[in-house]
């Protein structure tokens, strides 16, 4: 079992789902959920977790909605809800419900905190669904307030979302390698290994990348990692390909057959797709 935990998607209808004003866009005819089935069945990839790309979309998560479903059999969905709107808990419900959701990507609102009153509603939410928090938080000072709510909803699961963006070429990379650690303390946190191309300051296999990512399966244990292919890849990872990004953790890690179980398919079954 294979498990792809991150692929964004997008369509070309933009007069039924709007984008936001400078969107980050992927390359024209890239990034379509037909196109990354398309990946999948190539890869040998059995199901895969739709990211809302707010990036793209803002928090607009209708094509999310809408798609998600189609796929039922093969995918679930990881939504993005405005922390500072006050319906944003109640669309979690429904979403839910009806689209799939088993995920709820967080940020750090507007003004800069992470440990938001908007966000730990959000998570309140979350608690009573029964679904996975993503917490994307791409600075390390955001862990502090990431633990202090992690703190108050020990029985949520949770995935820290590449690593908080690991960079061996900045400046702040030791920093957030160690904020990365700190928080594998926490029994309800996974971690997210969808930093090797993006965060190398080198081509593939992006082996300057290999030791921080046998240090953090060695921290987490592998039953509290997932792999993930940062969909569509000439947008997000352009170093690699979706099958070269796979082949990275099945031949170039030196991961052990019980490791590549848990990190390709164990660890996601659980936190997303047993609901």
């Amino acid at each position: 079992m294979i498990i792809d935990t991150h692929a964004h998607i997008y369509t070309s209808d933009s007069e039924r789902y709007p984008i936001i004003d400078k969107p980050y866009a992927p390359p024209a005819g890239s990034g379509s959920p037909e196109g990354l089935i398309a990946e999948m069945d190539a890869a040998g990839v059995d199901k895969v977790m739709m990211v809302q790309t707010t990036t793209y979309y803002g928090w607009d998560n209708s094509f999310m909605r809408d798609t998600v479903p189609q796929y039922r059999g093969r995918a679930r969905g990881v939504f993005t809800l405005d922390p500072e709107h006050p319906h944003s808990a109640d669309l979690i419900y429904s979403l839910v419900d009806r689209a799939g959701m088993t995920a709820l990507r967080t940020y750090p609102v507007r003004q800069g905190d992470y440990d938001h009153p908007g966000n730990r509603v959000l998570w309140a939410a979350c608690r009573e669904t029964g679904i996975t928090i993503n917490a994307l938080i791409g600075n390390a000072r955001y862990a502090a307030e990431l633990a202090s709510i992690m703190t108050d909803f020990p029985e949520v699961p949770v995935t820290l979302d590449h690593a908080i963006h690991l960079d061996i070429a900045a400046d702040d990379y030791s920093e957030k390698l160690a904020a990365t650690l700190g928080l594998a303390d926490f029994p309800n946190m996974n971690a997210k290994l969808s930093f090797l191309a993006t965060g190398s300051a080198g081509e593939y296999p992006f082996a300057d990348m290999h030791p921080a990512t046998r240090q953090i399966i060695d921290a987490y244990g592998p039953d509290r990692c997932v792999w993930g292919s940062d969909y569509p890849l000439d947008l997000w990872a352009p170093k690699t390909t979706y099958a070269n990004y796979l082949q990275l953790f099945q031949n170039d890690l030196g991961l052990t057959g019980g490791e590549k179980d848990a990190i390709f398919g164990g660890t996601a079954e659980r936190l997303y797709f047993s609901h």
